[in-house]
C-alpha cells in the first residue's frame, strides 16, 4: 500500500483566529483508524475530522497543555519500576480521540463474552478434572511447567463458580482491518482507572467534541465492579464488606487502586491491616476487628498468603487461603487465574471454544508458534529476523524481541534463550499495527495504538464500552506500554443512531 496523504482543510467555526495549521497527515501505508487510504475520513468519524479542521491556529495545542494541565491538579499518575524505580509520572494523554461504531463494538463485545466464558470453564477443568488434557486437547505438558497454575487450589471452588472476575484483554488491528486478540491479562490487569479519567479530562477541556452525538458511558464502571463484587461474596453475607488490597504506594498502580475504593466507598487496605481471626478476615479498625467478605486483590498470587506461597511475603494475610478454601471469603481475581494469563495456553483458546462451547471462536487470535513444539522451534529459530519472540510469563512489553528491527546479537541470545527454555517462548508475525492520529507538536501524526477492554464476569458480564487505548508515543514505536514510553487515548464508542 502506497502512503496517502490526508490533507487537513482549514475553517473558522469556533472562533475567528487563525485557521488551524498542522499541516498534513500520513498514514504512511497503514490500517488508520480515522483515515481510509484514499485520504477520506472513514464513515461515522466526519463531524472529529471537520471539528478539528474547524480550530484556529494553535488551539488544539492549547486544549493539550490545558488537558496536561488537568492531569496535574487530579494527580493522575503511575509509578516507573526499573532505572527510575519510585518515580511518580503524570499519565500520558493524547487529546485526539479513537473511534469506534457501535456495530463494531458489538462485535467485540460478542467475541470477548466468549472468550471469558471458554476461559473460565478452562480454568475450572485445570482445578478439577482437566478433561481438556485427558482428551488430549491441551497437552499436559502445558499445565505442568505453567508457572500460574497452583496445585494447592486443586479441587477449589470458588464463589458463584467464576474464576476470572476481572480481565483486560488485549486488542490490536492488523493492516486488513481485522481485529486480532494480542493476549490475556487475567490475573490483576490493571489500567482501567484512566478509562474513566481520559473520558473526565476530555469533557473538561474539549466538551465541544461531544456535542450532537451520543456516544457510550464508560462512568458506570465502578457501579459496575461493586456489584460484581457484592454478587460473588458468601452465600452467609447479607450485606457483604467489600476490600482493596493494595501493595502499597510503590506499586505503578497504586493510584489506580485508591481510584477504584473512593469511587465504590470501600476501604483501602494493605495486608497488614487484616488478620484471620476465629475462621474469618477481619480488618483492623479503631473500633476493633471487623469482618471482610470479599477482597478485590491487586497483588500477585505468590503473595496473598505466607503460610501457603511465599513464606516471605509482607503484602498479605496469613491464614488467608484456609479462610478462602473455607468458603468464608471470595477473592477477586481467583487465585490461580494464572494458569490461563500465559501466552503459550494463549494458543489453545480457539480450541478451548471448540471444546467447552461447542462454537467457532468469533474474535480470532494472532498466529502464533509453540516453541515447545519441534516443528514450530525450527521454524521461529530458522525465521527469527522475522518474528516477534515473547517469554510466556512477563508482563508490560518487558522481555519482548521485535525480530525485524532487532540486532544479529539479539536474534542470537533469543535463538539461545528458546533453545535452553522452549516452553517459555511463542513467536508470531509482526503485525502492522494500526495508528490514530496523535498530537506531535505543531502537527498530527499517526502513532500505533492497541486496544483493552475490561470484562466483568458476575451475575452477567459486563464489557465498559470502548475500554484503554494505549498509544505508542515514541514515533515508529510498536510498545504501547506506559512505562516505556506509552501513553493513552480517550475510547468512543459512538451509538448507532438508526
Amino acid at each position: 500500500m502506497s502512503s496517502e496523504q490526508v490533507s487537513i482543510r482549514t475553517s473558522n467555526a469556533f472562533s475567528n483566529g487563525d485557521p488551524l495549521s498542522i499541516g498534513s497527515y500520513d498514514t504512511k501505508g497503514f490500517f488508520d483508524e480515522m483515515f481510509t487510504a484514499s485520504g477520506q475520513p472513514r464513515p461515522g468519524v466526519e463531524f472529529l475530522v471537520d471539528r478539528l479542521e474547524s480550530l484556529p491556529l494553535g488551539e488544539l495545542q492549547r486544549r493539550q497543555r490545558a488537558a496536561d494541565h488537568e492531569l496535574l491538579n487530579m494527580g493522575i499518575t503511575f509509578n516507573v519500576y526499573g532505572h527510575a524505580a519510585g518515580t511518580e509520572k503524570i499519565w500520558p494523554f493524547d487529546l485526539i480521540p479513537r473511534v469506534l461504531l457501535e456495530k463494531e463494538w458489538r462485535y467485540v463485545e460478542a467475541g470477548l463474552k466468549q472468550r471469558i466464558r471458554a476461559l473460565n470453564m478452562f480454568i475450572d477443568d485445570m482445578y478439577h478434572d482437566q478433561r481438556i488434557i485427558r482428551d488430549k486437547v491441551l497437552p499436559e505438558y502445558m499445565i505442568a511447567t505453567s508457572k500460574g497454575y497452583l496445585k494447592q487450589l486443586q479441587g477449589m471452588n470458588p464463589s458463584r463458580g467464576i474464576w476470572c472476575h476481572i480481565t483486560g484483554t488485549d486488542l490490536v488491528r492488523g493492516d486488513d482491518g481485522q481485529i486480532y486478540v494480542l493476549e490475556d491479562n487475567l490475573r490483576c490487569p490493571s489500567g482501567v482507572s484512566y478509562v474513566i479519567e481520559n473520558r473526565e479530562v476530555m469533557k473538561r477541556t474539549f466538551p465541544q467534541l461531544f456535542e450532537g452525538h451520543n456516544i457510550l458511558p464508560v462512568e458506570t464502571y465502578p457501579e459496575q465492579l461493586l456489584k460484581m463484587l457484592q454478587y460473588v461474596a458468601p452465600a452467609s453475607s447479607r450485606d457483604p464488606n467489600v476490600v482493596v488490597l493494595t501493595p502499597g504506594i510503590y506499586n505503578s498502580a497504586y493510584f489506580e487502586h485508591c481510584f477504584l475504593a473512593q469511587q465504590m466507598g470501600v476501604e483501602l487496605v494493605q495486608g497488614s491491616d487484616l488478620v484471620v481471626s476465629d475462621g474469618y478476615v477481619c480488618m483492623r479498625t479503631t473500633r476493633g476487628l471487623k469482618r471482610v467478605d470479599v477482597i478485590y486483590r491487586r497483588i500477585d498470587d505468590d503473595f496473598l498468603d505466607p503460610d501457603v506461597l511465599r513464606p516471605d511475603s509482607t503484602l498479605g494475610v496469613r491464614g488467608l487461603m484456609d479462610v478462602y478454601r473455607a468458603g468464608k471469603v471470595a477473592l477477586v481475581n481467583a487465585p490461580g487465574t494464572g494458569v490461563a494469563d500465559d501466552k503459550a495456553v494463549y494458543a489453545y483458546v480457539p480450541k478451548m471454544i471448540q471444546y467447552y462451547l461447542s462454537e467457532e471462536m468469533i474474535l480470532p487470535n494472532v498466529p502464533t508458534y509453540m516453541c515447545a513444539d519441534d516443528q514450530d522451534r525450527k521454524y521461529v529459530l530458522e525465521h527469527i529476523h522475522e518474528l516477534v519472540i515473547k517469554p510466556a510469563n512477563e508482563s508490560g512489553g518487558y522481555g519482548i524481541m521485535l525480530g525485524p528491527r532487532a540486532t544479529k546479537d539479539q536474534h542470537e541470545k533469543y535463538r539461545q534463550l528458546i533453545e535452553s527454555n522452549p516452553r517459555n517462548y511463542v513467536a508470531q508475525p509482526m503485525l502492522a499495527l494500526s495508528t490514530v492520529p496523535t498530537l506531535c507538536g505543531d502537527s498530527l501524526e499517526g502513532r500505533h495504538v492497541d486496544l483493552r477492554p475490561y470484562i466483568l464476569y458476575g451475575e452477567d458480564i459486563y464489557i465498559v464500552p470502548g475500554g484503554l487505548t494505549r498509544v505508542a508515543l515514541v514515533k515508529g514505536s510498536l510498545v504501547v506500554n506506559s512505562s516505556q514510553g506509552g501513553g493513552s487515548k480517550d475510547t468512543w464508542v459512538l451509538r448507532d443512531e438508526n
